[in-house]
């Protein structure tokens, strides 16, 4: 626990900034709604047991997940494009910024490397293949979007860091400069440069690298850039706060919601693929981009069960979906564009 890896917690100013924040309470940050850890009934003893002894027997591909290696060093810096890494974790570049997004690049999603590892074939980036990048956007401090490693690495090429209230003090303590890091309370702002602004909305999680949890804000952003409106969604379980986010904003271009690692013992936490498009449509979206799957085994559902489900109801709504395989481009611009459901074939 006392590796670097694990962060520290905040402290000094920055913990008398949070202790002033409405949504801290009693030592913690809270979710503005009643949000058990698990549901009614459920009990950590239940979950672990389910989760060692009777788990899926699909919980992981038997053959290597799909890709294409664009190469981000080489795109046009003009071009309107997002390149999806798995899980959580893309790469935007939107009215000539590049942008990253909760990058987990080392293999494995936990404090040990033999844990919770990526899937054969989901993990053909790695930190060399990024760019310098102008924001860096994470969503919480969990280890599957926060990864010491990864951040390390690119930490010489990142010009701007935005992220939830405490985040900064991990980020320090690894050595960041702190005039890098914006951190941000639910329904705060910042002006990023001309043209770009981001909101901090709330979600509805929870957050923790330790023992201890809630010490850290977990947060969605809503990108303003000159040509776009974009919903950068993090981990979140579904409530009121996207439909308050959508009066509040309009029509988003594109929106990133997680739809994957779901589970009825903690439904309040994470969303499944009937409430991601009910968040997609209160959001006002035009298009969905399905995230927080395909990567890494967190739940006991089929690894490709989010994606099938997601797909198969999008005949329900007018809101466009977009599945593009890991490292394929996704084109800002293009609502015509078509995805494969390359995960058909894979078993």
């Amino acid at each position: 626990m006392k590796q670097k890896k694990f962060g520290q917690r905040p402290s000094g100013s920055r913990l008398e900034r949070i202790q002033h924040s409405p949504n801290y309470k009693d030592g913690a940050f809270a979710n503005r709604s009643v949000t058990p850890d698990l549901t009614e009934g459920a009990t950590y003893f239940s979950v672990m047991t389910t989760f060692l002894f009777r788990k899926s027997k699909r919980v992981k591909p038997m053959d290597t997940i799909p890709s294409v290696k664009t190469d981000l060093h080489q795109l046009n810096p003009a071009e309107d494009v997002l390149i999806w890494f798995g899980h959580s974790s893309y790469y935007l570049q939107a009215d000539g910024k590049r942008i990253l997004v909760d990058p987990v690049l080392s293999g494995h999603a936990s404090p040990v490397s033999f844990t919770t590892k990526a899937f054969p074939g989901s993990d053909v980036y790695k930190p060399e293949d990024i760019p310098d990048i102008d924001f860096l956007f994470i969503s919480h401090d969990h280890w599957d979007h926060l990864d010491y490693t990864t951040i390390m690495a690119l930490k010489p090429r990142i010009k701007k860091v935005i992220c939830g209230l405490g985040v900064g003090a991990h980020l320090e303590y690894w050595g960041f400069d702190p005039a890098v890091i914006t951190e941000l309370d639910w329904d705060e702002a910042a002006t990023l440069d001309e043209g770009f602004k981001v909101h901090a909305v709330p979600a509805r999680h929870f957050s923790g690298r330790g023992l201890k949890r809630n010490q850290t804000l977990w947060v969605s952003f809503v990108l303003q850039t000159p040509n776009f409106q974009l919903f950068l969604g993090g981990d979140s379980g579904y409530d009121t706060h996207f439909a308050a986010v959508g009066k509040k904003f309009g029509r988003f271009d594109l929106v990133v919601l997680e739809n994957g690692q779901y589970d009825k013992s903690w439904k309040y936490i994470h969303m499944t693929p009937e409430e991601v498009w009910k968040a997609a449509a209160d959001l006002n979206a035009v298009r969905l981009l399905p995230v927080h799957s395909s990567k890494f085994a967190i739940a006991n559902h089929d690894w490709d069960i989010p994606l099938i489900t997601v797909a198969a109801l999008q005949k329900q709504t007018d809101i466009l979906l977009a599945t593009p395989m890991i490292g394929a481009p996704l084109y800002l611009k293009d609502t015509t564009q078509h995805f494969d459901r390359w995960w058909e074939p894979v078993h």
